[in-house]
């Protein structure tokens, strides 16, 4: 088994974790089943590594055919197949009543299935009229929360339930699969397409000025206390070198900011130093180029 593309969380994610521990969110629900969606793809990914026959695996693919938008949790190729898995972290217990998902307690959710099929028909398309390749594609749902159970759940539902997984990834693994260069021609094909924003991003709006200012840990998003050459979570105790603290915090920066300048005086306040200002400037010189000098200068990569 080989990567070709990893996974990591989208930039609505980024922004959103970054905001939380610094302002109200509008639609905190949203963020979290942002969350919650990313833990799910992060648990297919662990099942995934499972794998040990000959083939390529494509993470977190956002793909447009035909001016329609669909996105690919995770796609496999094999020899003579491709596998797609999107990734369901529901937990509880659900049944199936005619073409609707329902809790035990009555509670619709919206039926996946329908989602699935439209990228598995949206992939095949692209597959044969823009990449002239004409493997068959079998698409899946990947049930990952093990505390999830399906009622009522019919034989040719295209799911596979955490109780599978073992079942499932010997499949896998026993079957034939010799790739060549056009395999991994095709897979780097998939990631030159990968969209890097989605048109469905949901952001709040947000202010510098109204944003509270201070270095969030990294581990847990509390507010960390300067203490000389590091920097203590108040919240679990983790330490950070000042230096290493204050980059991070300019790398957060730049997500939210992307066309404000990076100053001294402007990441001074962002990370709310009240010591001496020159390790802000020593921090800045060391990992960023200066552009002119006085007040007037600024920092860039």
């Amino acid at each position: 088994m080989k990567k070709i593309k990893e996974r990591e969380p989208s930039t609505e994610l980024k922004v959103l974790r970054l905001l939380n521990p610094i302002m109200k969110l509008s639609d905190y629900q949203h963020y979290l089943n942002l969350e919650k969606g990313y833990i799910g793809e992060l648990k297919l990914d662990e099942w995934l590594d499972g794998l040990l026959n000959n083939c390529l695996v494509v993470n977190d693919l956002l793909l447009e055919h035909k001016g329609k938008i669909f996105q690919i949790d995770s796609l496999v190729i094999f020899q003579s197949i491709i596998y797609v898995f999107d990734s369901k972290y529901h937990e509880d217990d659900f049944y199936l009543d005619a073409n609707k998902w329902k809790t035990l307690a009555g509670k619709e959710i919206t039926n996946p299935q329908p989602q699935m099929e439209r990228a598995d028909s949206l992939l095949s398309q692209l597959l044969q009229q823009r990449l002239n390749v004409n493997i068959p594609i079998e698409s899946f749902l990947v049930f990952t929360h093990p505390e999830f159970y399906l009622y009522n759940d019919p034989p040719t539902l295209p799911a596979i339930f955490p109780n599978q997984f073992h079942r499932f990834m010997k499949k896998m693994n026993s079957m034939t699969s010799k790739l060549n260069r056009s395999h991994e021609s095709l897979a780097e094909q998939l990631v030159a397409l990968h969209l890097n924003e989605s048109p469905h991003t949901r952001l709040p709006e947000y202010d510098y000025e109204q944003l509270k200012k201070g270095v969030v840990c990294g581990e847990c998003a509390s507010f960390m206390i300067e203490r000389g050459r590091v920097w203590v979570c108040a919240g679990c105790g983790c330490k950070e070198y000042a230096q290493i603290a204050i980059i991070r915090s300019v790398e957060e920066f730049k997500l939210l900011f992307p066309d404000r300048k990076i100053t001294s005086a402007t990441i001074r306040e962002w990370c709310a130093v009240k010591g001496d200002r020159k390790k802000i400037i020593r921090t800045l010189n060391n990992y960023f180029k200066r552009i002119g000098q006085g007040p007037a200068s600024y920092y860039i990569d």
